[in-house]
């Protein structure tokens, strides 16, 4: 593309507004992760005893292997919804913003 369909891409308010969003979206998702893999890491820092538990009465597995576990499964989620939502809506908004500016 030439440098006129860049410049007035930028200037479209459609690609503001995406723009916005998707930064917006990017952050609050980014946000999510790192309150749970830092809440996991502050919660072995400060209560160890807690995650010591072992399941069950005669469990070898403790409470913190599936709270782990959970950590690294909710990281896989967040991030198969943030991957669909940006195949689907803005990707279809970006291509609708170049197929106006062309």
């Amino acid at each position: 593309m030439s440098q006129e369909i860049y410049a007035r891409i930028r200037a479209n308010p459609k690609y503001q507004q995406l723009r916005k969003t998707r930064n917006a979206y990017g952050w609050v998702m980014t946000l999510l992760i790192l309150v749970v893999y830092y809440g996991y890491i502050a919660l072995i820092a400060f209560d160890k005893s807690f995650l010591a538990q072992p399941l069950g009465p005669e469990g070898v597995t403790t409470i913190g292997i599936p709270i782990g576990v959970g950590v690294i499964l909710f990281t896989v989620i967040i991030t198969g919804i943030y991957v669909r939502r940006a195949n689907s809506e803005f990707d279809a908004l970006k291509q609708k913003l170049i197929e106006e500016c062309q």
